[in-house]
């Protein structure tokens, strides 16, 4: 499939095959499994996936791409369903049609993939597992414990919906263009059970985004407005730690205290 690489959708075409291979092995595809794929691109991931399950569905934004994607699919008996269109207002469940959780999969563009990885997140969604390329520093703040320099807001609200579980890392020359990062495949298991209590995810990630607004600052200070140093305090935390020092169970006590 022939088509040059756009810079504003952030495409970075995956060639290598070894390394197409070994995601492969990662994701483990069944036959029966509802597979949906973000961002296609040249159907390098797609062709190998379509010939482990039944069906397959791929979104991708980028209409010069359909055609090619199209020809793949009749070659596989019209099994791979193509959405035409951005994943970001993508309606996931409707994907679902009812049945057994998604599994996705995809090579995210580098530009959107924080406010993407919110949204395939969202608990709405009835997901079993995500397998994702993305750059290397994004999959370490999202893994990061606390005390990391890379902790943060993504850290903890990917942590409070999912296992985070770092795969193995990709180097520029797998893509075509070679990007200038390295990248990481990873793997997110959604929880079935929230790993802490709150009052609701809103209130949370309200605590959360207030906290790193000012992360070098204490928590005193970050939340001030929102929270007072002594329901801080009545909470179990110490004013006087910075953000980046809370786990999430101290987020989620911080959470229930701003419900309250």
């Amino acid at each position: 499939m022939n088509h040059r690489p756009r810079k504003r959708f952030g495409q970075n075409f995956l060639h290598d095959g070894n390394v197409i291979a070994r995601m492969v092995a990662v994701i483990g595809p069944r036959e029966e499994d509802r597979i949906v794929e973000i961002g296609p691109g040249r159907g390098a991931l797609t062709a190998p996936l379509l010939e482990r399950v039944a069906a397959l569905s791929v979104i991708e934004l980028d209409r010069d791409l359909i055609d090619g994607l199209e020809r793949l699919s009749a070659r596989h008996e019209g099994r791979l369903r193509i959405v035409q269109g951005d994943a970001l207002e993508t309606d996931f469940t409707a994907l679902a049609d009812g049945g057994a959780p998604l599994r996705l999969v995809g090579n995210l563009p580098y530009n959107i993939s924080t406010p993407l990885l919110f949204h395939l997140t969202e608990a709405s969604v009835p997901v079993a597992d995500l397998h994702l390329l993305l750059q290397r520093e994004v999959v370490e703040r999202m893994a990061a414990p606390p005390g990391d320099g890379t902790y943060g807001r993504l850290s903890v609200m990917v942590q409070y919906r999912c296992r985070v579980e770092p795969q193995f890392h990709v180097p520029p020359g797998a893509f075509n263009p070679p990007p200038k990062v390295t990248s990481t495949f990873v793997r997110l298991v959604p929880h079935t059970e929230p790993p802490v209590s709150v009052p609701d995810e809103a209130t949370l990630n309200a605590v959360v985004t207030r906290a790193f607004a000012q992360r070098r600052k204490t928590v005193r200070n970050t939340l001030k407005g929102l929270l007072a140093p002594a329901a801080i305090e009545q909470a179990g935390i110490d004013p006087t730690l910075r953000p980046e020092q809370l786990t999430l169970e101290d987020f989620a006590a911080l959470a229930r205290a701003l419900g309250r």
